[in-house]
Order: structure tokens, then sequence, then C-alpha cells
């Protein structure tokens, strides 16, 4: 769920979104968004979990016509060097980039927010939704921080040079340089 969350927020900002690709995302958006707390609260409510896996079909939709963005490329180095599992990797890096992406796509993020009614103007929606999605993570009993998942602030330099090479950093809505990944590892420490 925390991926498929993730893919729905990723394709809907990225560079190379289409409007196909922003309508996958948004339904993708509104059924994990209402249904992934319920999932999380109570697995046996099979109406949620069926509308989390259609919102994950969706979402799916929605990379293939649009690609991802930095929370994957900071993502993919810590499975590769840690072990960490992908959504929990994913889940605890996106709202850092969220953030991060704010003064970019502001309106995108917004409208997000307006899916699940939650009021926003474009210059706050960044930090609403990073705070949303931190709440989904806590939620979900993820790790919230690196060092819960016992990763060294010395490993940083080493995660972000590896992220700087992920292919799906290039879609980002606003570019990030080897510093800026570095800068958001430190971000979830």
């Amino acid at each position: 769920g925390s991926d498929a969350g993730a893919h729905a927020v990723e394709s809907h900002v990225s560079r190379a979104a289409t409007p196909a690709a922003r309508v996958f995302s948004r339904e993708a958006w509104r059924l994990l968004a209402t249904n992934l707390p319920r999932a999380l609260a109570d697995g046996g409510d099979l109406p949620a979990r069926a509308a989390v896996q259609l919102g994950a079909a969706w979402a799916g939709l929605a990379i293939e016509n649009s690609m991802l963005g930095a929370a994957h490329a900071l993502a993919n180095p810590l499975t590769a060097s840690h072990g960490v599992v992908h959504g929990q990797a994913v889940g605890m890096m996106l709202p850092h980039v969220v953030r991060f992406n704010g003064v970019a796509c502001g309106d995108r993020y917004a409208e997000l927010l307006a899916d699940i009614g939650i009021d926003s103007p474009p210059t706050a929606a960044s930090d609403r939704l990073a705070g949303w999605l931190q709440d989904l993570l806590a939620a979900a009993r993820l790790a919230p921080t690196l060092a819960a998942l016992g990763i060294m602030a010395a490993d940083s330099a080493a995660l972000a040079a590896n992220a700087a090479t992920q292919w799906t950093g290039g879609f980002n809505p606003r570019p990030v340089s080897p510093a800026d990944f570095a800068a958001l590892y430190e971000a979830a420490r």
C-alpha cells in the first residue's frame, strides 16, 4: 500500500505525466488514501482491501503513462544496500520528497489533497500532504526514520551517489542533484 500510494503521488507530478496518467493517478490516490487507513486499522475489512488493490492497479497504469520520481530513486539504494523492504523505503522517503518538490508542483499536491477532502492553498500543500503521508506511515507501523532502521549518517554520501544514478529521479518535477539526494537522506535521518 505504501508503494502504491507513492506511485499515485509521484506519477501525478512527474515531468512526463500525461493527461491520461493524471486521471489514473488521481483515481488511484482517491482509492488508496481513503481505503488504506481502513485496511490498516482492520485487516478484515474486505471492501477496503479490495479498493486498495484496485488503487494499486490504477497507480500501475499511472506510472506506465508518466514514470516516477525522486522518492523511488532514494528508495532503491536503501533496498539494495541495506535490505530495506521497498514499501518501507519509499514510504519513508516520500514525505521528504513531497516537501522538496513543493515549490515546483504545489498546485498538483493541492489537487490530491482536494481529492480526499482537504482544502489547501498550493503554497501549503506540500507540507500538508507530507504530514498526511507521515501519519499514514505511522498507521502502517513502518519506521519513520533511517535511524530507526539502523542506517547511519556515514552511509548518506554513498546512498546519495547511488540515488543520483537511478533513472526515476530524472522524472522528478524539480531537478535533483547529488547534494539534494544527500540532503533528503539527512532529512529522513
